[in-house]
């Protein structure tokens, strides 16, 4: 019985109204973080999934062996990967596709890839004006690898010591 009493008078007096504002208050006056986002960055974890790119190794040569680990581990089904046998026996790929307007960041691709091929970078600030933009091709993907090269591999030596 009074229980209910208690319960018709924080219901009558609106304690939880008033437990709302008391919460609004005390952060009314507290100090606010914001971020002046083109000049200030936010700090970035060491694990950040980003753009996609493809490796070369240092002599040049591609690194992807068209093994297609990172197509079949994909999920979103956003990896396309087409191959050819060279003239001295390996297996180089033609076309390798990324659609990141499918592609879900989980980093599955990276983890399956046997020889470093495929790696997210840090990029974020990337965008597209169309839809077909963001379909990114094995040129484009090489091309990001190239010129993230220097971070990508500093990436890979600090989460090597890491493990």
């Amino acid at each position: 019985m009074t229980e209910k009493i208690r319960e018709f008078f924080k219901t009558f007096l609106l304690y939880e109204l008033a437990k709302g504002l008391a919460v609004t208050g005390r952060h009314l006056f507290s100090r606010k973080v914001t971020v002046q986002y083109p000049e200030e960055h936010t700090p970035q974890s060491p694990r950040f999934r980003g753009l996609h790119a493809l490796r070369r190794y240092p002599n040049g040569e591609e690194r992807c062996i068209a093994c297609k680990l990172c197509e079949a581990v994909c999920p979103a089904l956003a990896i396309t990967i087409e191959s050819e046998e060279r003239a001295d026996g390996t297996r180089r790929t033609t076309r390798y596709d990324i659609d990141l307007n499918k592609c879900i960041f989980c980093g599955f691709c990276e983890e399956s890839c046997p020889v470093d091929s495929i790696v997210e970078t840090r990029v974020l600030e990337y965008h597209g004006e169309k839809r077909s933009d963001l379909h990114y091709t094995k040129e484009m993907l090489l091309a990001v690898g190239d010129r993230y090269e220097a971070e990508i591999a500093r990436d890979r030596a600090a989460d090597a010591a890491y493990r």
